[in-house]
């Protein structure tokens, strides 16, 4: 009996402390969600989360997907730190009508395991110069370089090669089934939920996942990584530019750093943070800037209607051309545009808000003033003593103290205001030349 009890031990130890070639998992789920262009903040964000996951020993970190691409070098950072991460990845383009477009697609392929929503699509990461030729030279070795990058993420993860290249070289697109049939992505799911029963008993890297009742934990971006997301949205970025000359023009108009002031300095920073993110042409900046010229000199003088008519014409072009560089950009950039609706509408409004608002404010800082000390200037009034230089007159009923800016005055003398200091006012003898 007693041998029997040790052989039943010897096997037991034998099956526990044999080899298995995938360990089932258990733990939390971490989701991320990215929208809209990629940035250094998205590249935070995802560092955040991976370190986050590692932390917790979460057992997937997911990353939900709508972006119309980024900034190369952001891109690059987070496929390192995707292809490098010691916990599986899932990364997920949905809702339906979300995109993984040129950075978005090399994010998307350099997971682990690459999950769609139905009526999404994947592609689109030829470079694409626009408004000028560029050399064949430049041309391929952009192209090239994104083409060899997106080769090798897709290879390193069993993903369709050939068409990944060819969605750089071509600029292809595919559906998420057509992905699907392809080999491009691993698996379309309906929902969060339906991609976590799919995941579920899936082999990563010799981990058997374990979805089964797994409660997802959203981590969503922190408050500063969430400003910096919305601007780069190409109509914030376009609608803080214009917010912008908008008040810029309100502080020329009356000079000496007042809330417009105060205010077009904050916009116009904000917006150049986006535009940072964003393939802007600096042709259609300076076609904006000669707009605001036109607008400024048609407030200080008498040729508003015909001058500010004249600054749409720059105005338009420039909001037109203002993310369509004449250089190639990378096939990481984003294809971004500034809705037709938003320009005409702030076209007009910088036509009516140079014509009639600030029209009305020079009209008002031209005219005398109405309240205080200072509606005396211009007044006439009468020397109450000699002025040699100082002494006493009465101005609209009311005795000042004065000082004669040119000559003597004697007491009686009318006198004209010229100028006011404090309570002391500066006169001269009326009529003088």
């Amino acid at each position: 009996m007693k041998h029997r009890w040790l052989l039943l031990v010897l096997i037991a130890g034998l099956l526990i402390a044999r080899p298995e070639t995938a360990q089932a998992v258990g733990g939390s789920v971490l989701v991320l969600e990215v929208e809209g262009v990629i940035n250094p903040f998205t590249a935070r964000y995802l560092e955040r989360g991976l370190r986050l996951a590692e932390e917790q020993g979460a057992q997937a970190l997911v990353i939900t997907l709508d972006t119309p691409g980024g900034l190369e070098f952001s891109m690059r950072e987070m496929v390192q730190m995707l292809l490098q991460a010691s916990v599986p990845t899932v990364v997920y383009v949905t809702p339906g009508g979300a995109r993984a477009t040129s950075a978005g697609m090399f994010v998307l392929l350099a997971a682990d395991v690459a999950a769609m929503a139905p009526a999404t699509h994947v592609g689109a990461a030829h470079p694409v110069p626009l408004g000028t030729e560029i050399s064949e030279v430049m041309e391929e070795k952009v192209v090239s370089d994104a083409a060899a990058l997106v080769r090798s993420v897709a290879t390193s993860r069993g993903h369709n090669a050939d068409w990944a290249e060819q969605a750089v070289r071509e600029n292809f697109s595919v559906t998420a089934a057509e992905a699907l049939e392809l080999g491009v992505i691993d698996l379309i799911a309906a929902d969060l939920g339906d991609l976590l029963r799919q995941l579920d008993g899936r082999e990563i890297d010799g981990t058997v996942l374990q979805m089964a009742g797994a409660i997802p934990e959203i981590r969503p971006m922190n408050l500063s990584e969430r400003f910096f997301q919305i601007i780069t949205e190409p109509n914030i970025a376009y609608l803080l530019l214009t917010l912008g000359t908008l008040l810029l023009l309100a502080e020329l108009a009356d000079p000496g750093l007042s809330i417009a002031g105060i205010g077009a300095v904050v916009a116009y920073i904000i917006a150049f943070m986006a535009l940072g993110s964003l393939p802007v042409n600096w042709a259609a900046i300076a076609l904006l800037a000669l707009s605001v010229a036109f607008f400024v000199v048609g407030l200080l003088t008498d040729t508003e209607v015909i001058v500010s008519v004249a600054g749409l014409v720059p105005f338009i072009l420039g909001s037109l051309l203002l993310f369509t560089p004449f250089t190639p950009t990378s096939p990481a950039a984003p294809a971004a545009r500034v809705s037709l609706w938003l320009i005409g509408v702030m076209a007009l409004s910088m036509l009516a808000f140079s014509y009639l608002v600030l029209r009305a404010i020079l009209a008002a800082s031209r005219r005398p003033p109405q309240a205080g000390a200072q509606k005396l200037v211009g007044m006439q009034g009468v020397a109450l003593t000699d002025l040699s230089p100082t002494g006493q007159v009465r101005v609209d009923l009311q005795d000042w103290s004065a000082v004669a800016v040119a000559g003597e005055i004697h007491a009686g003398d009318p006198v004209r205001v010229t100028g006011i200091a404090g309570v002391r006012l500066y006169v001269e003898r009326d009529g003088h030349e």
